[in-house]
């Protein structure tokens, strides 16, 4: 009831008010100046309707800002923390405000905004100077842009041109003022900004100018550095030298007249020349090249190439990952020179393959060498271009723009495969591999024979070298992964794998004579035969797989069932997965194609006693801020991250890895290519005096040569052949090419490790034998001879070979044992365990 009686006086109030307002109105617009007011304001509030709808309506947020995370590249550690490489298209370090020197600062204030500190994100005046310089002007548009302005284009706009962008730029100034600080706001900008030389940020320019971190540049250098952001290319040393001096002395006196520096330190800084260090193409580091571009393969595959957008906020090029790798420096170092030395030994006398490329000679040669990126080899060998040729020397020129001269007695090897020299055959804008010596150039030859080699830690899969050909920056292509190859010979350690298995022992008797199989009606006969032609009679398999014999091979094969080869072969991961071989007796000797990093890791499976193993490159990967995203062994271990050590037995993760092969058969296959280096076709091993395994290989050609072997803590395999597979020739085998690279990377990587020997698992037998009958001997011993008559022979449990006894010998034996007090059993095994406790027990 009261609320419907005020009712109808509020209204009647309110009409009032209006009323009285109107008439007010109507008063007051009688006079000339209130319509002049209105209209301004009016047009002020229609200007800023139409700005809204026309500029700021769909601007990006601020708020992304303080959330920004520049595109920083990925560093990759090696297997002890220390980089190796890393991974960017753009050179970015990122700081905090406070690391960047005061100095620094003052110089980009005087050289782009010397008032920031006092505005709020535009400066009126230099807008009102722009306006005036464009009205007069019909070129490119100029503006005032403040560092907030700049800071606003680069990071939430783009490099568009117009005044429309002008607009927007402003609009986000002032928003960015409200939002960040003036530190942060530097910070962004001094982070963020291009100068040129592919640096993004004061950081990655000052090491990229002057190689220098920030806290290290003198006055005159950051100067420099503060004249870039108006167009680095402006001010390039190289060719505008005199212009960048005078831009670099302006920015001196804004900083003497702004009082950011006294007249002492102007005075000094201005005697200084730029002194800025020559420009130098990235490249890539010598060590690891192969290794590094797997790896990045890998990684991209995980965590995608570039941001997309913020789909893939930990990408390899903007995600700013720190990897650990299990890459050994040293070892990789190691194996790049053996390879590199063994396609050098082999292709020495084959003569000159040809430039590795040719480029156009114009004015911009230096740079067109530089940006080829690519490399020699040797830290001795340089890659040159043909400048000029003369009738009896040739000038070369370098990527850093330097020349030489090289005569024409440096370059008389022939061509390969013709009659004509090298030097006749030169011409300009071929690229070369040269040596200096004597203060002249000679020629070099990059070798046309190419191939791959790792070395795997067989207790856990990390690969911790890998080199994939002579060098990646002449071809990035990955022989040790990508190449498929027959591994010859190399294979037939599996091959018995499988005859062990099905029953065979190592002292089996296997013929080493013709071998024919009736294929089909279309196919016919084929016949096998040895690597040297015929046959030898009767063999124990040990022999057979030391001398390397294919009838012997097949023979095995063949009586085992190639279903179980086939099927060990992929068990141990040498042929692909859900690929199997055919099942065929060539692929007993090698003819199925597998990659060196296959070959390797299925002998670390070995080494581990038939365990599963997988190669890793990747230990883990952390993001910027330290947290992991990717770790190869997610085992769980328990008292492992303890501060201080509880006096319990050590922690240890729990196995995973299952087992793909009996453990005896793979110690009796270990076992057995011991032999092959002792008296084998490995020999060439023998007086590194160490328990080494492995196994050669040889394909028909011969077009690849192989080895495959290592120590019970090391493993590492190799092949060499022609990328276009053809023959090495007659004389290359696995044991005259292959075994002498990896001796010379041995020699180095187990210099100071200790040596240890291969560990047997619970159940094998160590028994006497005849090497040559595989028959069991007593009465006699093993000697440190490695071809003394009698060996120790590996035997799975009531495998062991036996001999018949008449009833008159049972009891001499009987009578003998009695003889030995306090000592029960045959005299034989009491004598037997006396010899393995003192030579310090068999693993």
């Amino acid at each position: 009831m009261d609320d419907a009686s005020e009712s109808p006086g509020l209204k009647v109030r309110l009409r009032h008010e209006m009323d009285r307002a109107i008439a007010l109105w109507r008063d007051y617009w009688q006079f000339k100046w209130f319509r002049v007011l209105a209209y301004a304001a009016g047009a002020v509030m229609l200007g800023w309707i139409i700005i809204w709808l026309l500029f700021a309506r769909n601007l990006p947020s601020v708020d992304r800002l303080k959330t920004y995370e520049p595109p920083l590249p990925t560093y990759v550690r090696g297997y002890d923390g220390a980089p190796v490489h890393s991974y960017a298209r753009e050179r970015r370090v990122q700081l905090r405000y406070e690391e960047f020197p005061p100095l620094l600062v003052r110089a980009y204030l005087a050289a782009e905004d010397r008032t920031f500190f006092q505005h709020s994100g535009l400066d009126y005046p230099g807008i009102i100077a722009a306006i005036f310089t464009n009205m007069m002007s019909s070129g490119r548009p100029v503006g005032a842009s403040t560092i907030t302005q700049q800071v606003a284009k680069n990071l939430l706009l783009t490099n568009e041109a117009s005044y429309v962008r002008k607009v927007k730029e402003a609009i986000l100034a002032k928003r960015i003022e409200s939002a960040l600080t003036k530190q942060q706001i530097l910070e962004l900008y001094l982070n963020q900004i291009d100068l040129g030389r592919r640096s993004f940020g004061v950081q990655a320019a000052a090491r990229a100018y002057f190689g220098k971190d920030v806290g290290e540049l003198q006055l005159h250098e950051m100067a420099y550095l503060a004249i870039l952001p108006k167009g680095p290319s402006n001010y390039r040393p190289e060719r505008f030298y005199d212009r960048a001096l005078k831009r670099r002395n302006w920015v001196l006196g804004g900083m003497l007249k702004n009082e950011f520096i006294t007249q002492q330190q102007y005075d000094e800084a201005i005697r200084h020349p730029l002194g800025i260090i020559p420009r130098v193409a990235a490249t890539n580091e010598s060590i690891g090249g192969y290794y590094t571009e797997e790896l990045r393969r890998q990684l991209i595959a995980k965590f995608g190439e570039n941001s997309d957008g913020g789909r893939n906020p930990f990408s390899v090029y903007d995600g700013g990952l720190w990897v650990r790798s299990s890459l050994d420096p040293k070892l990789q170092q190691y194996a790049e020179s053996a390879l590199r030395d063994g396609l050098v030994r082999y292709d020495r006398g084959k003569g000159w393959s040809g430039p590795i490329r040719t480029i156009e000679i114009g004015n911009n040669w230096a740079q067109q060498l530089a940006a080829a990126n690519l490399g020699a080899g040797y830290p001795d060998w340089r890659v040159a271009v043909v400048l000029s040729k003369g009738p009896d020397s040739i000038r070369l020129g370098f990527a850093d723009g330097r020349t030489g001269m090289m005569p024409a007695s440096a370059a008389t090897m022939p061509r390969s495969r013709t009659a004509e020299t090298a030097f006749s055959q030169l011409k300009p804008g071929d690229v070369i591999a040269v040596k200096a010596e004597g203060g002249l150039w000679s020629l070099r030859n990059i070798p046309e024979i190419s191939g791959g080699m790792v070395v795997e830690n067989p207790h856990t899969g990390q690969v911790l070298a890998m080199q994939g050909g002579f060098d990646s920056r002449i071809a990035s292509y990955n022989r040790a992964t990508q190449a498929e190859r027959q591994p010859g010979s190399s294979f037939k350690p599996f091959v018995y794998a499988a005859a062990l298995d099905a029953g065979m022992t190592p002292a089996t008797i296997i013929v080493d004579g013709p071998f024919c199989v009736f294929q089909s009606a279309r196919l016919g006969q084929k016949c096998f035969r040895n690597f040297t032609g015929g046959g030898s009679g009767p063999h124990t398999m040990r022999w057979g797989v030391e001398q390397s014999r294919n009838l012997m091979t097949v023979r095995a094969a063949s009586q085992t069932g190639m279903d179980k080869v086939v099927k060990m072969a992929a068990s141990v991961g040498i042929s692909d997965p859900g690929k199997n071989y055919p099942q065929v007796l060539s692929i007993a000797l090698g003819a199925g194609e597998t990659t060196v990093s296959k070959m390797v890791n299925a002998y670390a499976i070995l080494v581990r006693n038939g365990v599963d193993v997988r190669p890793t490159m990747i230990d883990f990967v952390q993001d910027r801020y330290g947290r992991v995203r990717f770790r190869a062994d997610t085992r769980p271990c328990n008292r492992c991250n303890m501060a201080e050590y509880d006096g319990k037995p050590m922690p240890r993760p729990p196995a995973r890895t299952k087992q793909v092969m009996d453990p005896l058969t793979a110690y009796q296959v270990v076992h057995i290519l011991e032999g092959v280096v002792q008296r084998g076709t490995a020999v060439g091993l023998r007086d590194m005096n160490r328990p080494l395994f492995g196994k050669t290989g040889t394909t028909s050609g011969p077009t690849n040569v192989w080895f495959v072997g290592g120590s019970p803590d090391l493993v590492a395999g190799l092949y060499m052949g022609y990328d276009t597979p053809r023959s090495m020739g007659g004389y290359a085998q696995g044991g005259t090419v292959a075994v002498p690279i990896f001796r010379d990377f041995a020699q180095k990587a187990m210099k100071d490790v200790p040596i240890v020997p291969f560990r047997a698992p619970p159940g094998i037998r160590m028994i006497r034998i005849d090497r040559a009958s595989g028959k069991r001997v007593f009465g006699t011993w093993p000697t440190n001879d490695p071809k003394a008559p009698v060996i120790w022979e590996a035997f799975k449990p009531e495998s062991e070979p036996r001999r018949s006894i008449r009833r008159d010998e049972l009891l001499d034996a009987k009578k003998k044992s009695d003889l030995l007090p306090g000592k029960a059993g045959p005299a034989a095994n009491q004598r037997d365990t006396e010899f393995l406790q003192r030579e310090g027990g068999i693993y």
